[in-house]
């Protein structure tokens, strides 16, 4: 019955696009010889935030995935409709993913409890806190309610879900801990709720991102208002959730954490733009071959610190795939999306990124996308 139930949801998108052999071909279609094939290659790696709960044809956003320039969206409570809430969303997604030439991830950050962007004052079901589910530590409740979120988000035409959290829970973290984000202290007990949520995400055809590499449940400052330096709190075991499910093919794709470790890279770079923590613990150490997204690039612990340029070059060289922008930084030329994007392709043109590690992430996404079984 669930099954059936996700196949109606994609039908009331009365759209084929969303369908697994029409993706592949449309994947497959773009031809490396072309002078756009870059442009789309590079629109792929670019995930979007936007403004509104219905399509805008001279939003800047809308063009840019007109053309095909951004490959990726993430709504927003700025997003969502107060009225016939899940009709708008729906209608939103799908006249989205018409507009795209390529079939784009729709993301969310659902995690439940404070960051549940589908509440029940919406008409959506309830989603209790990471924190309240690894407290009761029934893993019946917790697949209850992860099938819940899968569900909802299927039939809205939301396909990628910025969760679950495998930060480990301390109450000293600001943006974290103080907010019920995290299952537990103990890093055996994150990784076995957090597998039940991907499972149930993947039952309903949702991919999702496990969050905030190397670990960010042990800072004391937020990310998001600026600088936050874990090198004197953070523990080795703030791993073994990723190392885990990692054992277990339980990760789709890795966010990255805004934060200094100089345990693990004495250079003091965000980990996000940290090659020796992405590409050399994450990739060399543990394993991971898959899609690597950013945290939000316009977050201030990266925006403040560094310019456009300098953000797309270290992340990109650093091992990130997929680059994450909330779109909440406005008038500024410099992150407008279709600049971002002409950045981008600027500095591969000039040789400062080479094609082939654009190649790399658009085939890792690209694998990720086509992935109809796991």
């Amino acid at each position: 019955m669930k099954r059936f139930l996700t196949l109606c949801s994609f039908l009331l998108c009365n759209t084929t696009i969303m369908l697994g052999l029409n993706r592949e071909r449309i994947l497959d279609s773009i031809p490396v010889s072309e002078p756009d094939s870059l442009d789309l290659k590079i629109g792929q790696m670019l995930l979007f935030g936007f403004y509104g709960t219905a399509i805008d044809t001279n939003d800047a956003v809308y063009r840019c995935v007109q053309t095909g320039q951004i490959g990726n969206l993430i709504l927003y409570g700025r997003n969502l409709s107060s009225i016939n809430t899940a009709e708008s969303i729906r209608n939103l997604t799908c006249a989205f993913q018409k507009t795209a030439p390529l079939p784009l991830w729709i993301g969310i950050d659902q995690e439940g409890g404070i960051v549940n962007r589908l509440k029940p004052e919406l008409g959506f079901p309830p989603m209790p806190s990471a924190q309240w589910l690894g407290t009761l530590n029934n893993e019946d409740t917790t697949k209850y309610y992860a099938d819940n979120t899968g569900f909802t988000l299927s039939r809205l035409g939301i396909n990628f879900n910025f969760a679950p959290v495998l930060d480990v829970l301390n109450s000293e973290c600001p943006v974290l801990g103080a907010r019920e984000r995290c299952f537990s202290s103990d890093p055996y007990q994150i990784a076995k709720h957090a597998g039940i949520v991907i499972k149930s995400h993947r039952y309903f055809g949702i991919t999702t991102a496990v969050k905030h590499f190397p670990g960010h449940g042990n800072s004391r400052h937020d990310s998001h208002l600026g600088v936050a330096d874990v090198s004197r709190f953070w523990q080795t075991n703030e791993l073994i959730p990723y190392t885990e499910l990692l054992k277990n093919n339980l990760i789709d794709a890795v966010m990255t954490a805004h934060v200094i470790n100089s345990q693990l890279d004495a250079s003091l770079l965000p980990a996000t733009l940290s090659s020796k923590i992405i590409n050399g613990l994450l990739r060399d150490s543990l394993g991971f071959r898959g899609v690597v997204l950013s945290d939000d690039l316009m977050m201030k612990a990266i925006s403040q610190q560094y310019s456009i340029e300098q953000t797309l070059l270290l992340t990109i060289h650093a091992g990130v795939d997929l680059l994450l922008f909330s779109n909440n930084i406005r008038g500024v030329r410099d992150y407008e999306p279709g600049q971002i994007h002409a950045t981008l392709k600027r500095l591969v043109v000039s040789g400062q990124i080479s094609r082939d590690r654009i190649e790399s992430s658009y085939q890792k996404i690209k694998a990720l996308k086509l992935k109809k079984s796991y």
